[in-house]
Order: structure tokens, then C-alpha cells, then sequence
């Protein structure tokens, strides 16, 4: 029961975490990516690369469903790498930038 209850704590904890960066609140804007006061904040993409195990790459993918950061079918289908046994997905996201 207490493996349980820390594993709720730290998907809250974590759920968190995404949240704030998400919607920007930790997240810092590099210089050279700053634009003038009057300018509207734009999307830019940001590509999220699982590669390992089929297993362990569908586990992942599930939990980051479970955390609320994005769906199994946002996912790549599991691609096969140069590795033996290695597969990897990725997920594009739009964030928006100040």
C-alpha cells in the first residue's frame, strides 16, 4: 500500500512538474529567441524522442498518458532502430514562446 500511495505522490509531483512547463511558468526564454515588447508570442515545435525496448518505450508512452502530458496516439507508431531489439516514437509539441 505504500509503494502505491508514494507512486500517487510522485505522479502528482511530476503532473506538476509538466504542468508549470507547459504553460510556461519555469520555463526561460534563450536570448538570442527574445522578441520586442509589441510582438505576439508564437508556437515553436519541440520533438520528444523515446528510444529503448518496445516495452519500455510503450510503458513511458502510457505513463506520460496517465500524467496528463499526452496521449498514446499523439505517439509515433514504435519504429525499428539500427539496434537489435531497439525501437523508438516521437512526439512533437507546439509550445508557445514570449
Amino acid at each position: 500500500m505504500a509503494q502505491v500511495e508514494k507512486f500517487v505522490v510522485n505522479q502528482k509531483f511530476a503532473q506538476s512538474e509538466l504542468e508549470q512547463y507547459l504553460h510556461g511558468e519555469n520555463f526561460i526564454t534563450p536570448k538570442y529567441n527574445q522578441r520586442p515588447e509589441n510582438a505576439s508570442p508564437q508556437r515553436e515545435p519541440i520533438k520528444h524522442l523515446l528510444i529503448g525496448s518496445p516495452k519500455t518505450v510503450s510503458s513511458t508512452i502510457h505513463y506520460l498518458q496517465i500524467i496528463g502530458y499526452a496521449r498514446v496516439g499523439d505517439w509515433s507508431p514504435l519504429l525499428p532502430t539500427a539496434n537489435p531489439g531497439e525501437v523508438m516514437s516521437i512526439l512533437i509539441r507546439h509550445i508557445l514562446m514570449a
